[in-house]
């Protein structure tokens, strides 16, 4: 046998060390780590997601009428429900080697096409968009029947449920291409409302109670949080959107940074009292909390789109009843939702007078944010009302806390 066959033959060995290495199994469901750091190719997955929805809330802004929210509310909701999937399978799922990337490589392919779809989901491109997320679906349902394989005989059944379901999604997106634009749209609401409504129902019912537990984990948890913060940037955007189309004066200026500031207030809203925070160890906690983030992400990628208007507006005498309604709206749905999160939070008990009140001041505001849409005064006034109302609650929580400090310090 010569040297070079020799040598050959002892390299593959190391050949196949190295390929199993790189080419990891999944994880098995219930293995993941509870601690762990969000690596950058789930940051870099997330700012494609992101740039989808900007593309979404781009349109929305506009189209600010009632059938432009219910197409915004549609699309949106399908792109949130592929980023929970891919997010939940890379958290459940996943490991740091070439098979993640590859899978979330796939998934940005398809994205790319998805998000050029956007802008015309309710006209000339609804075709190919339902195709196309039609296509990242069954992809989806694919990674996790591959997953499956390897899981423990008490994960069989949630798991085949929610291929199933995955794979009906899929189905049902691409069969809706065939269909008229106003039922293809309305089709894909009653789609989300579906999948969302089977996806609760297998974690509460089907998963076993001990995982389903522990599926929000601490990377999980910050990317949500992750996703929020880009999403906020959006409101960012759409300031800067408005002043690249207007002439610049003083009045739209302070109209844009009010802008700003109401965004601001929505960040301060949410990480003061539900971001970054860890739900009580349950299903049903569980459920509600990833489930209330998703009107919460909407609302405030919603309110950016508004933000392009407001600004465009601002000379007027009344700020236009679309604009009004979608930024206001969106103000509302943050502070009840952000108060959502929070009944699931350990907080929840532990600081039960704080976020009782919070809870009744936070519902308060929201129908204040109800009424000035009703009401419809000018863009500088409305902007410094909702910032106004986004003060409100963060200023009950400090007078709690200054409160609590004082008691502290006499005894």
């Amino acid at each position: 046998m010569s040297d070079d066959s020799a040598r050959d033959r002892a390299g593959w060995p190391t050949l196949r060390r190295l390929g199993r290495r790189l080419w990891q199994p999944p994880r098995p469901h219930g293995e993941q780590p509870r601690e762990r750091v969000v690596g950058p190719l789930e940051l870099f997955y997330d700012l494609v997601v992101v740039a989808l929805v900007a593309q979404a809330a781009h349109h929305l802004a506009g189209k600010l009428t009632w059938s432009g929210i219910g197409e915004y509310a549609a699309v949106f909701g399908l792109i949130w429900i592929a980023w929970v999937n891919g997010s939940l399978h890379h958290e459940l799922h996943g490991r740091e080697d070439a098979r993640a990337r590859s899978t979330f490589l796939l998934q940005v392919l398809i994205l790319v096409p998805l998000g050029a779809s956007i802008p015309e989901a309710d006209g000339a491109r609804g075709a190919a968009f339902a195709v196309t997320a039609g296509i990242l679906f069954a992809v989806l349902a694919l990674l996790w029947l591959l997953a499956s394989r390897g899981d423990r005989p008490e994960f069989h059944r949630p798991s085949r449920l929610f291929v199933t379901g995955t794979i009906l999604c899929a189905a049902a997106l691409g069969a809706s291409a065939l269909l008229s634009t106003t039922a293809r749209v309305r089709a894909w609401g009653l789609l989300d409302l579906a999948y969302l409504a089977g996806f609760a129902a297998v974690i509460v019912w089907a998963t076993p109670r001990e995982t389903a537990a522990r599926t929000v984990t601490d990377a999980l948890i910050e990317r949500f949080g992750l996703l929020i913060i880009i999403v906020l940037g959006e409101t960012v955007t759409g300031v800067v959107s408005g002043l690249a189309a207007e002439p610049v004066d003083a009045l739209t200026l302070t109209v844009a940074l009010i802008a700003v500031v109401v965004g601001f207030g929505a960040w301060w809203t949410y990480f003061d009292f539900a971001g970054h925070r860890r739900p009580r160890r349950t299903p049903a906690a569980t459920v509600e909390w990833m489930l209330a983030h998703l009107p919460l992400t909407a609302a405030v990628a919603a309110m950016g789109a508004a933000m392009v208007s407001l600004v465009e507006h601002t000379h007027a005498a009344r700020t236009p009843a679309a604009t009004a309604w979608v930024l206001c709206g969106g103000a509302a749905v943050v502070l009840v939702c952000t108060m959502l999160v929070a009944t699931t939070l350990q907080a929840w008990h532990t600081k039960r007078e704080l976020y009782l009140a919070l809870s009744r001041t936070c519902s308060a505001a929201a129908l204040a944010c109800l009424a000035l849409a009703a009401a419809r005064p000018s863009p500088p006034v409305l902007g410094l009302v909702l910032v106004l109302l986004f003060a409100i609650p963060w200023g009950l929580a400090v007078t709690y806390r200054l409160r609590r400090q004082e008691g502290a310090t006499r005894e």
